[in-house]
C-alpha cells in the first residue's frame, strides 16, 4: 500500500480518501480506527490486530502536532511482539512508511489525522 498524500485530517491512501484515523495492516485499511482508550494515546489494548500480526515495523503516527502519547507499556508490548518501532509526527511517519514499503519491508502504521 502507498500512502499518496497527507494533511491534517486527512489522508488518501492508494487512491481512497479517509478523515479518520487509520491502522495499515497486511495490504488493509482499518478505518475509522476506534480506540478504547481514547483519542490522544497509543495504548497496546487498541492495537490487537497490529500485536497479533507482528510486522517487522510498526510506525506511530502521533498527530500534526506530536500530542498523541505512547506509553512505555505500548512500546514494550510491540517489542515483544517482534517489532521494531517508530514514532513521530504523522507527516514524516507517512514518509517513513512509504520509504520502508518501497524498500520491501513488512510494515504496519497507526496513525493520528489531526493534533
Amino acid at each position: 500500500m502507498h500512502i499518496d498524500e497527507y494533511r491534517f485530517g486527512r489522508i488518501v491512501i492508494d487512491d481512497v480518501a479517509y478523515r479518520d484515523d487509520v491502522t495499515i495492516l497486511a495490504a488493509r485499511v482499518i478505518a475509522p480506527w476506534w480506540r478504547k482508550a481514547g483519542g490522544h494515546v497509543f495504548a497496546a489494548e487498541d492495537l490487537g490486530e497490529v500485536l497479533a500480526a507482528a510486522p517487522e515495523i510498526v510506525v506511530l503516527g502521533t498527530g500534526a502536532l506530536g500530542m498523541v502519547n505512547v506509553p512505555e507499556a505500548t512500546l514494550a508490548r510491540l517489542g515483544s511482539a517482534g517489532s521494531r518501532v517508530i514514532v513521530a509526527r504523522t507527516a514524516t511517519a507517512v514518509e517513513e512508511y512509504n520509504r520502508l514499503v518501497a524498500e520491501g519491508h513488512d510494515v504496519a502504521a497507526c496513525l493520528h489525522l489531526t493534533c
